[in-house]
């Protein structure tokens, strides 16, 4: 019916992406430009949630970029994905973050949800009538699982829900909340559910804005009493460490490097205009020896990570084992964009620190990728675990056969379609896809 993995990958334009991939981020590129470069100042000054943008990117169908067509997505696969998020990263940290926060909610609906539930949620998630979130970390427990308190009682055809989760993507714009909680004891006492924003018992903490990401919100959800009918459980009970730990593993990490990968990129992108700008001894700061340095040493950061990034994102498309390249994609992502930021910074001097500068932004944003998913601290400690072959949950090859579903549909786009360059200028990619 289509061409085998191997020989659709070896016809690329580079870093694994196929012509396909290509024209998808030439869409969102022209999109972030246009709808989403003007709102950034007012994002800055306010510092408050962008409603109304993070609806108008959902509307463009990208949140279901790994939904499968069956279920109303794109299911366009990982890569496609990364590409969607680092697009808009490069644009705006903020709303970046906002898309990869909407799959982490996808991720649990498409490995966890029942039949009922994917035909009702995953649709209108594809058409943007729902933003999906994940909601997993407390107050006291932060990063330990295990030690979360939050509870769900089943009383009769519900469960009641008590309890708080803080550091929640797209809190206060999500209408739809994964939220994992305690329903007995131990590691077999988590259970996760689906829990609508209009639910009784349910409320949101008044926003706080954040050092970085100003328009993206990332709060607490509190649960009073908070009644959820029992078909909202995902999965069976005892299944939410599943839902929190794989969620985390196979979409958050690859999804928060897509940002640090956009975010790296526009700090490079930036400090090379400012350098060619600029001018001292007579000349462009991009002709000065020392400076030509830094220039080159972000370049090739820029260029390892964004390998890194390409390569794990492509080894999900394929069903591959790679929980380890997940791992050391977001570690490397992360610590050398924020090593790039610091370079960009000492190139700027004391341009960099006026707030009217992107590069002042883009050194607040990145700092705000290095905790989710595990800081890289943890990171450090999983690759450990590899190399000592103490490494045991296999995320990617437990779940391998719904990850490798996502790159099946790219085949037949690209079969279908034909060559996406060849597509008007005016069609977008996502059309081509449908």
């Amino acid at each position: 019916m289509g061409e085998c993995p191997v020989s659709l990958a070896s016809r690329t334009t580079g870093y694994f992406t196929t012509p396909q991939h290509e024209r998808l981020r030439a869409e969102v590129r022209a999109f972030a430009e246009a709808e989403v470069a003007p709102a950034v100042a007012g994002m800055e000054e306010s510092k408050a949630v962008h409603t109304e943008l993070s609806r108008l990117i959902a509307r463009q169908g990208w949140l279901g970029v790994t939904v499968d067509p069956e279920y109303g997505g794109l299911g366009l696969g990982h890569l496609a994905k990364t590409i969607i998020i680092e697009e808009l990263s490069r644009v705006s940290g903020a709303m970046g973050a906002m898309v990869q926060a909407s799959q982490l909610g996808v991720a649990k609906i498409v490995h966890f949800g029942n039949e009922e539930q994917k035909r009702h949620w995953l649709p209108r998630v594809g058409d943007g009538r729902c933003l999906p979130t994940i909601a997993v970390t407390e107050p006291d427990a932060g990063g330990h699982v295990l030690g979360m308190s939050s509870t769900a009682e089943r009383v009769g055809d519900e469960y009641v829900l008590n309890g708080r989760k803080v550091f929640v993507g797209n809190s206060h714009v999500g209408d739809l909340h994964g939220v994992v909680v305690r329903t007995g004891p131990g590691s077999g006492g988590l259970s996760a559910f689906l829990v609508e924003s209009t639910a009784p018992g349910f409320s949101l903490a008044p926003h706080r804005p954040a050092m970085g990401l100003h328009g993206f919100s990332f709060g607490e959800l509190v649960f009073e009493d908070c009644r959820v009918p029992a078909a909202n459980l995902l999965g069976a009970e005892g299944d939410g460490l599943a839902v929190a730990y794989s969620s985390s593993v196979l979409y958050g990490r690859p999804n928060l490097t897509a940002v640090s990968l956009g975010i790296h990129r526009a700090i490079v992108e930036q400090t090379v205009e400012f350098a060619r700008a600029h001018r001292r001894y007579g000349k462009p700061l991009a002709e000065l020896p020392t400076v030509k340095q830094k220039l080159g040493q972000m370049q090739s950061q820029l260029m390892t990570a964004r390998l890194a990034a390409y390569y794990a994102a492509h080894q999900l498309d394929q069903g591959a084992p790679c929980d380890a390249d997940l791992i050391s994609a977001k570690l490397l992502n992360v610590e050398s964009s924020l090593d790039s930021a610091r370079t960009a910074m000492e190139i700027h001097a004391a341009y960099g620190l006026d707030p009217g500068r992107t590069v002042e932004r883009l050194l607040r944003d990145a700092n705000h990728i290095y905790s989710p998913a595990g800081t890289s601290d943890i990171q450090r400690l999983r690759l450990a675990e590899v190399a000592l072959g103490t490494y045991q949950d296999q995320w990617s090859a437990r779940l391998a056969d719904k990850l490798r579903a996502s790159s099946v549909a790219l085949d037949r786009v690209t079969l279908v379609a034909g060559e996406p360059a060849n597509l008007p200028l005016g069609e977008p990619a996502v059309a081509a896809a449908r």
